[in-house]
């Protein structure tokens, strides 16, 4: 117990710059679903899209390589640094290449006329590729306070100048007498959303130099080709899984069936608007996966040769879940609450808002599972697995969206973890072998969506009664979950002693 209250620690540090500065992120929602409109929104909605799969390009699966190989006494004095000037050179060609391809670029996306916006999009990635290495040193030191101050900051920038840009300049410029504030500011401009994203990049590479200076080994170009030959397989279940994670907004674009006297870009674009503000919300849930995934990866890896490994992660997979779930029940069941966080008209998306919570539970049970074939250095499944995600999504997209819209998206999204969560499962029982608790599993989805259910089915008028039932269903899942866990261990504990 006490490793795994370790990493329950780790991840709450994370978690402070990572849920809550995602938080934070989150609070800008309403601030463009009500100063822009649905088609505004979907271009920024779409246009980041795009960077979930260049990140994973840039990023080529060196942060896990980094962690694998740091656990090597010979090559750890050299890894940082190799990395680290491997992604240096890539990010810089990148940026170098999209400015030279501007044009073509633009026109290739639909966005003919928007070309800084693409340019500054490019600059955020080639930045951000770079500085996960540095970041990813942190979480190796554990030196998980600085993670978190770092984050923190930047994000607090990124969102001082939203605020200041969309909000208050405009409002000034009404007043002003001030022709440079009156040309760049008279209105709330979508521009200055990545303009923001990109001073906050800029400031994130600036706070890291310290960490980045200190290398002083040498690089090791032999090493290079090893980690590259651990991360590729990385790198190509890395792109597949970027297709389940965005694929979704991006077929709005290309397979949306417009209706009769609709503009077709507006159209399509406030339908990416829609989809975009509502998939917010289920990223709470999305928020949560990512810190503890900042804190658990270097932990598995560091517990890799301990005798009850196998065990430990069986046990934080059942914490993961009940946790996830109890996150689920509190937005599904309070969601005439969390709907007033984007903008009255996008509201006709929320029926989409449980299908993807439980879609990004599932996705925390992928990431789990895919820690067997990280460690046993099988990284070649996890292009399987991830694949056959990818498969799922292209293909339910493509076939549905058409005649069912944003729908669609959202069931492609669920049937697609959902899946890869069998897949991985099975697998890992055939190669590894952790001995999940699958009964205790399946018992807590099962409490949860009674639960659910029965909120949803029931119709109270009495406001206090209904928010009444609601409490005291989490309530219910919360000690039913307490209970049975506390039991598993007393069980543990005793076979341990026997």
């Amino acid at each position: 117990m006490n490793v795994i209250k370790k990493l329950a620690g780790q991840t709450a540090i994370y978690g402070l710059s990572t849920i809550i500065g995602r938080f934070l992120n989150f609070l800008l929602v309403p601030l463009y679903t009500r100063f822009f409109s649905q088609a505004e929104y979907g271009i920024v909605t779409e246009l980041y899209s795009y960077t979930v799969f260049l990140m994973i390009l840039l990023t080529y699966g060196m942060e896990t390589g980094f962690f694998r190989f740091s656990q090597d006494k010979k090559d750890s004095p050299h890894v940082y640094t190799t990395i680290l000037s491997s992604l240096f050179t890539s990010s810089t060609l990148f940026i170098i290449l999209v400015y030279i391809f501007l044009s073509p670029i633009s026109q290739g996306l639909g966005y003919v006329g928007y070309e800084k916006y693409i340019f500054y999009m490019a600059l955020i990635i080639g930045i951000d590729a770079f500085t996960t290495i540095p970041f990813a040193k942190l979480r190796h030191n554990n030196k998980a306070i600085r993670f978190a101050t770092i984050k923190l900051i930047t994000i607090a920038v990124n969102i001082g100048l939203n605020i200041l840009f969309i909000v208050i300049l405009p409002k000034i410029a009404k007043t002003t007498e001030s022709q440079w504030i009156i040309k760049h500011f008279q209105e709330a401009d979508i521009g200055y959303i990545f303009v923001s994203n990109l001073i906050a990049s800029v400031l994130t590479l600036i706070l890291l130099l310290p960490d980045v200076i200190q290398s002083h080994t040498t690089f090791k170009f032999d090493l290079l080709r090893r980690i590259l030959s651990y991360s590729w397989p990385l790198l190509i279940a890395g792109f597949a899984g970027s297709i389940n994670e965005v694929f979704d907004r991006i077929s709005l674009r290309y397979f949306l069936t417009i209706p009769q006297g609709e503009e077709s870009t507006q159209y399509i674009l406030s339908q990416i608007g829609i989809y975009g503000a509502n998939y917010k919300l289920a990223m709470i849930i999305s928020m949560f996966n990512q810190a503890f995934r900042f804190a658990a990866e270097p932990f598995f890896f560091s517990r890799m040769h301990a005798a009850d490994s196998r065990q430990t992660y069986a046990n934080i997979m059942n914490y993961f879940i009940g946790f996830t779930l109890l996150v689920f029940l509190v937005i599904t069941l309070y969601l005439d609450v969390f709907k007033h966080f984007i903008g009255s008209n996008f509201h006709d998306g929320l029926s989409i808002v449980p299908i993807l919570l439980i879609a990004n539970i599932f996705l925390g049970i992928v990431f789990n599972l895919s820690i067997w074939y990280k460690l046993s250095n099988q990284t070649k499944f996890g292009i399987w697995i991830i694949g056959f995600g990818a498969l799922i999504t292209l293909l339910i997209n493509i076939l549905f969206v058409p005649h069912f819209g944003y729908i669609a998206c959202a069931w492609a999204t669920l049937a697609c973890y959902v899946l890869m969560a069998i897949l991985s499962y099975y697998l890992c029982q055939k190669h590894y072998g952790i001995p999940y608790r699958i009964k205790d599993i399946a018992l807590y989805f099962l409490i949860a969506g009674i639960l659910y259910i029965i909120n949803t089915s029931i119709s109270v008028s009495n406001i206090t009664v209904m928010y009444g039932i609601k409490t005291i269903s989490v309530f219910v899942f919360i000690t039913l979950f307490v209970i049975r866990e506390r039991k598993v261990l007393i069980l543990m504990k005793q076979k341990d002693e026997a």
